[in-house]
């Protein structure tokens, strides 16, 4: 007569224990960029308080598109926008061969993940700051050759 009254309250619990360990499962999610783009600057390698050091430059990808009435392929004008996207590098490796051979006008590949930060500017002001901590970097070309 009591037995199953207790089996009941034991597959209740049960049940109830396996809805908080799935709630508490991780799922599985995707932070990935891809840029291809030209360095802007030179990188520089910091060091911030007993931190490992990072080598930070910058990359400018554009965005080109025609407009105009005519949507043809030959009409209308041309119009362009330049995104510049902060890159940190922290792996120890492509950390020091970016710092050496990332150059201002170097046509870069970089994949890598998007993170979004705060910091405390000069005048003590809090500030946002979006990164794409890079994993991987292809060299695509030399610097930007002017012709004669």
């Amino acid at each position: 007569m009591f037995r199953r009254p207790a089996l009941q309250v034991l597959h209740q619990f049960v049940r109830h224990e396996s809805e908080i360990a799935r709630s508490l499962v991780l799922e599985r999610s995707l932070n990935r960029v891809q840029l291809l783009g030209r360095v802007g600057q030179d990188p520089v390698m910091r060091q911030v308080e007993g931190k490992n050091p990072v080598t930070i430059f910058s990359l400018a990808t554009n965005e080109m598109w025609r407009s105009g009435d005519n949507e043809t392929y030959q009409m209308g004008d041309v119009s362009q926008k330049t995104t510049w996207h902060r890159i940190s590098v922290f792996q120890p490796g492509l950390r020091d061969v970016a710092y050496q051979y990332v150059k201002k006008g170097s046509r870069i590949y970089v994949e890598g993940k998007v993170d979004y930060g705060e910091y405390m500017d000069k005048n003590n002001v809090r500030r946002q700051a979006t990164t794409i901590i890079a994993d991987n970097i292809i060299f695509l070309s030399d610097q930007t050759k002017e012709k004669a």
